[in-house]
């Protein structure tokens, strides 16, 4: 009987077996597009190469993965040792070590938005370099003379400004600087109008915003780059991006925050009713004064007369008593004379207040027309049958147009 022989077996080197279980691997449809959920830790971030080289774990295992520069740029957020995230990549070996691997093309933070990561990460970076320091910030002018506005010319952002602006402060001239606001040209933009303001001095406060919106909306205000500039601006700069509830990096930089554009055009210029005011009661307080020190000079001097008459001889009495009379209507006639000099000032300036009052305006036979809740400044902005509200300055009324 014949002994049975048996067939030699097939030697192969390392080399050939990571290349064969690597090809397995790759030819994996299941394994070229997985999504995977885990905790960042020894993460290694090469600044010279742009590669990320990082492990994902869980409760009961991990896995190496690689994030390669090209797909590392387009990360919108720093990852960090200890944070959870949904990486999607595709599973290979590297045959070189022996160790499959994950390489990821793209990686998301688990529960909290990549937008959300990043903004919390720039703000901390500029609060450590100081560029938020309130000892920094610059006060906003009482009185300006211009205002200049960093937003979007179509947005309802600049008609609210535009129309506080000229109501509550028509002696302020305002400058547009029309920019976009949204999308990945607006940063440059901003920075643009910031530096452009600076250059010509063109303006005593700047107003920048626009309106609410999400957080990919007001994306162009958390830029870098943009709050250097505000940062190094002269000229105060007052944040009005979105509505109250919104913050962006903007709003920490800029010398004020306002909630809402229409606040910032508030807090920019003062109101000239309260100034009419408070002139009148400044007018009435020096009269008070001017009153008090009559009042005070002219006990003085019957004072010093009664003390005269007390004690000196009659002809020293007279003599005195006649220095005296004509001091008091000298000092009278000075103060008489101040007093109505800024009466005058105070006149003049309560005219020129009374001459921008609306109302003045209505009062000599004027009246203003509007169609909803906007002013009617051309006859191209009407049609046959539209209704109008002309106002008076006693009231209003109610027409149609005819033809």
């Amino acid at each position: 009987m014949e002994t049975p022989q048996f067939a030699k077996p097939r030697i192969i080197s390392i080399s050939q077996l990571n290349y064969y279980v690597k090809s397995l691997l790759d030819n994996d449809a299941r394994l070229m597009n997985v999504f995977v959920t885990g905790e960042i830790s020894n993460l290694t971030d090469h600044y010279r190469s742009g590669h990320i080289y990082f492990s994902l774990k869980d409760e009961r295992a991990v896995v190496r993965a690689v994030m390669f520069a090209g797909n590392a740029r387009n990360l919108r957020f720093k990852p960090q040792e200890g944070m959870k995230v949904i990486a999607r990549g595709r599973v290979s070996l590297y045959e070189a070590t022996g160790g499959y691997q994950l390489y990821v093309e793209d990686m998301q933070p688990d529960g909290i938005g990549a937008l959300t990561i990043q903004f919390e990460q720039l703000k901390k970076k500029l609060e450590e370099k100081g560029v938020f320091d309130p000892a920094h910030k610059k006060q906003i002018p009482k009185f300006p003379k211009t205002v200049g506005v960093i937003t979007s010319p179509t947005g309802a952002a600049v008609q609210d400004i535009r129309n506080i602006i000229t109501r509550r402060y028509p002696l302020a001239d305002i400058v547009l600087c029309p920019v976009l606001v949204q999308g990945n040209m607006a940063p440059a933009q901003l920075i643009n109008a910031v530096n452009l303001f600076n250059e010509y001095d063109c303006a005593d406060v700047l107003i920048i915003g626009r309106g609410g919106g999400s957080i990919e909306d007001l994306w162009a205000f958390n830029d870098e780059n943009l709050a250097y500039a505000i940062y190094a601006s002269n000229i105060p700069v007052i944040s009005a991006v979105g509505h109250e509830t919104d913050f962006t990096i903007c709003d920490f930089v800029s010398d004020l925050r306002a909630p809402t554009p229409s606040a910032a055009a508030e807090l920019a210029v003062p109101d000239i009713v309260e100034l009419r005011g408070y002139f009148d009661s400044q007018k009435q307080y020096l009269s008070s004064i001017m009153d008090s020190k009559a009042a005070l000079l002219n006990a003085r001097y019957k004072n010093a007369a009664a003390s005269m008459d007390a004690h000196s001889p009659q002809r020293r009495y007279e003599s005195i008593k006649n220095q005296l009379s004509l001091n008091a209507e000298k000092a009278k006639t000075a103060f008489n004379n101040k007093f109505t000099s800024q009466a005058e000032g105070l006149n003049q300036i309560a005219s020129k207040l009374e001459a921008l009052n609306p109302v003045s305006v209505l009062k000599r036979g004027f009246a203003y027309a509007s169609k909803g809740n906007k002013v009617v400044i051309s006859s191209k902005e009407l049609k046959a049958g539209d209704t109008l509200r002309l106002t008076f300055h006693d009231g209003e009324v109610n027409t149609k147009v005819v033809d």
